[in-house]
Parts: C-alpha cells; sequence; structure tokens
C-alpha cells in the first residue's frame, strides 16, 4: 500500500465546471435521448479520465493520468509531510487568514498523518487570491479501501 500525492492550481471558474469533474454515468444514455444529453455524455466520457481537474471524489484521482501524481510515499507521515510542505508554499495566497495561521495547518498536517494511517484518503481545498482555487489530495492505492478496482496510475 502507497500513497499518491495531487495538486492543481486554477481559476475558480474552471474548478467550478462540475460536469467536468464527476465520473461519467456507467451506462450511457439510451437510445433515442435528446443530441445534447448524448453529446454531453461523449463529452465527460472523453474529458474526465484526461482533465486536470480534481474530482468530486478523492479517489477518481487514480483514473486521472500518471504525469498528474506529484508525489507518491510509502508511509502516511512522509505524504503528511509533503501536504505540509504544499501547504507552506501556498499559505502565503490563502484568502484567508485563519487558514493562513501556522497552527491551523499544523494541525491540518497532523490530521492527514492519522487519516492516512487508518486507510482514509485526504483532500484540502483552499481559495486563493485573484479568484483562484488550490487543491491538494493524498490518496491512498493499491489497492483503495473504497474501490480497490481501481488500478494504480504508476503501473
Amino acid at each position: 500500500m502507497h500513497h499518491h500525492g495531487y495538486l492543481w492550481t486554477g481559476s475558480k471558474l474552471r474548478f467550478d465546471q462540475e460536469a467536468l469533474r464527476r465520473p461519467p454515468h456507467p451506462e450511457p444514455p439510451p437510445a433515442g435521448s435528446k443530441p445534447e444529453l448524448v453529446q454531453r455524455y461523449q463529452e465527460v466520457a472523453a474529458e474526465f479520465p484526461t482533465s486536470d481537474l480534481p474530482p468530486l471524489e478523492t479517489v477518481y484521482w487514480l483514473v486521472k493520468p500518471r504525469s498528474l501524481v506529484r508525489i507518491t510515499c510509502d508511509e502516511a507521515k512522509d505524504a503528511a509531510a509533503w501536504l505540509g510542505d504544499q501547504l507552506a508554499e501556498y499559505a502565503t495566497r490563502f484568502e484567508s487568514a485563519a487558514q493562513r495561521d501556522t497552527a491551523h495547518l499544523t494541525l491540518l498536517v497532523t490530521s492527514a498523518v492519522e487519516r492516512l494511517a487508518s486507510g482514509t484518503d485526504v483532500s484540502f481545498g483552499f481559495y486563493l487570491e485573484r479568484p483562484s482555487f488550490l487543491s491538494l489530495a493524498l490518496v491512498m492505492c493499491s489497492p483503495n479501501p473504497l474501490m480497490p478496482e481501481l488500478a494504480c496510475p504508476m503501473q
């Protein structure tokens, strides 16, 4: 078992494109569906697995391109240390002063170690200045308890 770290920053408008952040339904629209529904399904089916947008459900990072994996760690504490490094790097850009507080950031890292060690994925999001967004995620892999059928992106 190991953990993959993911980081995404971008415009809040792009982040808000929720249809591209959720996997397509397992079944395509039935025959006779409205053309715009079929077109939208095809667009999401093609774009979801290749898009760098953070998925709404953290576990779906595992279906994204391997190039999006920023770090792979065997130990929860190492994965959380990477998270702490990212938080420290971006903290000065956090829109909220409360989120920039070092005690708060330390608490996030500490809780990440505990959550990862218990088999839970970790995902945090922060508004940055200029309507931007930062998404950080640590995802358990090989297997993920929520979806053990998802293959490791590094294989």
